[in-house]
């Protein structure tokens, strides 16, 4: 297939129903969509967002599970230019709350339930904490509404008021350079940041990633990594839609139950992190279920982990390197690169995507073969929604994104990922700022001091600890400050270990300075 030619999202959509009407888009569970089908749907629904009064430039939220609902309102908003925000869906309501009100979302589409939260009642909170969200004019539950909420079948009911023109007139006015979606990304500091991503490099750096993969229009992608991701609603979804290809949609990840998706559908695509790749791996039934299907995809980890998703039958699994900033990956391994390789490198730059790496300290350009800092030119985030001063920090004066990440480029061009400079732990391939978590450990009260670091964890890669200084004459437990954390932070960003210790202990430097990166000493000493 060759390149499309649209530059913005809804442009992409008519091309490929012109393309083949007829040909798979979505699956999920029974539902299963031609693009003429998945359009006509997005259609309605863009008229919808019309009778609810969102224009170009309004804010979307949407916060439920890989449902195909998802993606229609998904590509509704970019059809009139409205900008997608993808939120959190292990998020508490201090989370949410901030998120909502940082993004000024005016219209939010939830599911009533998902997993163990009840995403109804988490929005009240995420209200009561966020001076009632005024911003927040509409919501929209995909079926059992709470009070004050309109029902999904309501919400669509409504696009019999507005004529289709309306649509095909703010599709035809949205520009490569608007921004598409803003998805929100852990920083070192405190806050999260909103990255802004445009539609012209959704599509040309997807479009890019599809061909490291090789991608078809025949090809179907498994999809059960959280739409809310990069990963997912950034890279697996517009390399396959660039493509042509097929999306099944997982709701939230089961190793069995992907194992059944998966031979049931024929997944020809593997996206996945490196622990659920382990959790299928794993699982009991893996024996008895035909996973032939499976021939490209993407990955990330360490040789071993890369080799494992080979193992599981994906045989042309690419690994790659990139962050949401960057539009999902900057390098991809090719797929025709021999497993070795693959294994060890994650690639070239794609093609509209310039790498260098740098001396951290004075930005100069290190030579080949030589550890620095990786950073990025071309398909980049314009700068950190509404923070002028990270986006300051974020850039290098000629341009080039700093990753905060450690790499060297080989004098064949290939890039090699070696670990972060950055205080960011990557626990599950998911990153944690340890800034946000010790804000929240620091205001127990039994809290002196709190420090969190990452940790080796066989399953997660890294696993998050926090060095603990009580306040004089306090007590205080592993468990009650594991709960303290629950109670605002989502669980994957709850510390899985503790360390007490007495201030006299911590690793400084001889200005008092924190040595952060001998933090994981205390832990490994107190196992000795």
């Amino acid at each position: 297939m060759n390149k499309p030619d649209s530059r913005t999202v809804p442009a992409l959509l008519a091309e490929m129903v012109a393309r083949d009407a007829a040909r798979l888009a979505i699956v999920d569970g029974e539902q299963r969509l031609s693009y003429a089908q998945f359009a006509d749907e997005v259609q309605r629904a863009a008229q919808a967002l019309v009778a609810a009064g969102i224009v170009a430039g309004d804010r979307v939220g949407i916060l439920m599970g890989n449902r195909v609902e998802w993606l229609i309102l998904d590509f509704a908003a970019m059809s009139l230019g409205a900008i997608t925000v993808g939120l959190n869906t292990w998020a508490t309501a201090h989370e949410l709350g901030y998120q909502l009100r940082h993004a000024e979302v005016k219209l939010l589409a939830i599911e009533p339930r998902f997993r163990s939260s009840d995403f109804r009642a988490l929005l009240t909170e995420a209200r009561a904490q966020a001076a009632g969200l005024p911003a927040l004019m509409t919501v929209v539950c995909t079926e059992e509404p709470a009070a004050g909420m309109l029902s999904y079948v309501d919400f669509l009911r409504a696009a019999e008021q507005v004529d289709g023109g309306v649509v095909a007139a703010a599709s035809a006015a949205v520009k490569p350079t608007d921004v598409a979606c803003l998805l929100y990304t852990s920083g070192s500091t405190a806050l999260p940041k909103g990255v802004p991503l445009l539609h012209g490099g959704l599509i040309d750096n997807m479009w890019e990633i599809g061909e490291r993969q090789h991608l078809v229009s025949d090809d179907k992608l498994w999809l059960s990594v959280s739409l809310f991701w990069s990963l997912a609603c950034v890279n697996a979804l517009y390399a396959v839609m660039t493509h042509g290809a097929s999306i099944v949609l997982q709701h939230a990840f089961d190793a069995g139950e992907a194992l059944r998706l998966i031979e049931r559908e024929r997944c020809t695509v593997f996206y996945g992190t490196p622990n659920m790749a382990l959790a299928l791996w794993e699982h009991p039934d893996r024996a008895q279920h035909d996973l032939s299907s499976l021939r490209t995809g993407v990955t990330i980890g360490t040789p071993e982990q890369v080799q494992r998703v080979a193992a599981l039958g994906v045989e042309k699994i690419c690994n790659v390197y990139g962050l949401t900033e960057a539009y999902g990956n900057s390098a991809v391994s090719d797929a025709d690169l021999p497993l070795e390789k693959r294994m060890q490198t994650v690639g070239r730059a794609l093609g509209g995507v310039e790498i260098r790496i740098i001396d951290g300290e004075t930005c100069a350009p290190l030579p080949v073969n030589t550890a620095g800092e990786i950073t990025i030119k071309g398909n980049v985030l314009p700068g950190y929604w509404h923070d002028p001063v990270r986006t300051a920090e974020a850039f290098t004066a000629d341009g080039y994104f700093r990753t905060g990440d450690l790499g060297l480029i080989d004098e064949e061009g290939f890039l090699y990922y070696r670990g972060r400079l950055k205080e960011l732990v990557k626990t599950g391939g998911i990153n944690v700022a340890p800034a946000e978590v010790e804000e929240i450990l620091a205001t127990h009260p039994a809290v002196e001091l709190a420090f969190v670091t990452g940790i080796p964890d066989a399953r997660l890669d890294e696993a998050l600890a926090a060095v603990i200084v009580k306040r004089s004459g306090a007590t205080v437990s592993e468990t009650e400050l594991a709960n303290h954390c629950r109670a605002t932070l989502a669980a994957y960003k709850t510390p899985r270990h503790f360390r007490f210790v007495d201030a006299t202990v911590l690793p400084l430097t001889t200005t008092g300075k924190l040595k952060r990166n001998e933090l994981p000493k205390l832990f490994l000493a107190s196992e000795e």
